[in-house]
């Protein structure tokens, strides 16, 4: 796996979790895929996935906020 870059919480940032996703695929994606680290790959997969949809989240509140501030003014 990719070294991952952490931000002040201790949690990569999006493009980096978007990385390792894409890794891990290619990875699940080979002929020879080892069995003993499938159950490992697919949950960090669907850790990345939460992390990915919570930053998602985050900036559309952002952003809403922003927008309706700017209408407030």
């Amino acid at each position: 796996m990719m070294a991952t870059k952490k931000n002040d919480k201790g949690q990569i940032g999006y493009a980096e979790a978007l990385a390792e996703l894409e890794e891990i695929l290619g990875g699940l994606e080979e002929e020879d895929v080892d069995v003993d680290t499938l159950a490992e790959q697919v949950q960090r997969a669907a850790e990345l996935i939460e992390l990915c949809r919570d930053r998602i989240g985050a900036a559309k509140l952002r952003i809403e906020e922003v927008v309706a501030n700017a209408d407030n003014d």
